[in-house]
């Protein structure tokens, strides 16, 4: 599945960015309609979160915008390959734009019947990927966190069946939508003016 991820220094910004806590309201700016601190400046990484009025302190520094997916902190694509090494993170388009989650999403079912999973924490992916978020890749690559032994097996993970197991589709079946609409009886009643 190509060449092995190897990332064993990591910015220290990058591991500040997943330990952060966005979308509070700014203390500076409560006063605002546009507090929202979901901007993180990589020079001050040590410093919280800053909304867009903060950000002319910040004028020479770069600064990434975090965005909410489903209650979830998702970042572009675009902005973050500037500064990291992307390759191997399931994306997903969202209001047309690439994006990638910044920490692990929780499963409520393990994943079954998909062939490619997180190699970090085992949610299903597709294919081409091996990680489902960037705290997951910046986990398993950065030396003390997990073995990143998997690449042996990728081949094998990277195939799907062409049909899927008889077991999802006696599942599927059973939550059907009902067919065509149909009134609720009425008894007899009826309605006179």
């Amino acid at each position: 599945m190509g060449p092995e991820v190897d990332e064993k220094s990591w910015p220290e910004w990058a591991k500040a960015l997943l330990a952060e806590k966005f979308f509070d309201q700014c203390e500076l700016h409560s006063d605002s309609n546009k507090n929202e601190c979901n901007l993180f400046c990589l020079d001050c990484y040590s410093a919280p979160p800053i909304c867009s009025l903060c950000v002319t302190d910040h004028e020479d520094h770069p600064v990434i915008q975090i965005r909410r997916s489903s209650y979830h902190d998702v970042i572009r694509v675009s902005e973050i390959e500037r500064y990291l090494d992307t390759a191997y993170i399931q994306t997903y388009v969202i209001n047309g734009a690439k994006v990638v989650f910044l920490n692990k999403r929780p499963q409520l079912r393990p994943s079954k019947g998909v062939s490619n999973t997180c190699v970090a924490c085992d949610r299903g992916l597709l294919d081409n990927f091996r990680f489902c978020s960037l705290g997951c890749k910046i986990t398993s690559t950065s030396g003390d966190g997990g073995d990143d032994s998997s690449g042996s097996s990728s081949n094998v993970q990277g195939f799907s069946p062409s049909t899927p197991p008889t077991a999802l589709l006696t599942f599927k079946s059973g939550n059907r939508r009902k067919g065509k609409p149909r009134r609720a009886p009425t008894g007899g009643l009826i309605m006179e003016k």
